[in-house]
């Protein structure tokens, strides 16, 4: 089982940024997987941004087309953490963010689509106002 915390949600006017943390409670030795989902009021969750960590060199990225070229996500030097930097943000970011983990083994390619995650944090509120 893997315990994930969120952090970082705010309030900010449009345009403005924010920088989300996660920290999960356990460190991964093999291939894993973590990433970002929202869910805004009166509508489904929907996948944010991925990571998939490859050893302890390299990493893969993906992220839903609404967000490229705004936000950034990365993994932290101790390999328990990641971070999702949102930029330019905009009202329609405004959604409950999860941090979210899969469990060791995952595939670069469920990863990368928002598939196979099965662990959840509770949530961090960002809130953008125009």
């Amino acid at each position: 089982q893997v315990q994930l915390v969120e952090s970082g949600g705010d309030s900010v006017q449009a345009g403005g940024s924010l920088r989300l943390s996660c920290a999960a409670s356990r460190y991964s030795t093999s291939n894993f997987c973590m990433g970002w989902f929202r869910q805004a009021p009166g509508k489904e969750r929907e996948w944010v941004a991925a990571i998939y960590a490859i050893g302890s060199l390299t990493t893969l990225t993906s992220y839903v087309d609404s967000v490229k070229g705004r936000f950034t996500i990365s993994l932290g030097n101790a390999k328990n953490r990641i971070y999702l930097e949102m930029d330019s943000l905009k009202p329609e970011d405004t959604a409950m963010y999860y941090c979210a983990a899969a469990q060791d083994g995952a595939t670069w390619a469920t990863c990368s689509t928002g598939r196979g995650f099965d662990y959840w944090g509770q949530g961090t509120q960002v809130t953008v106002s125009s």
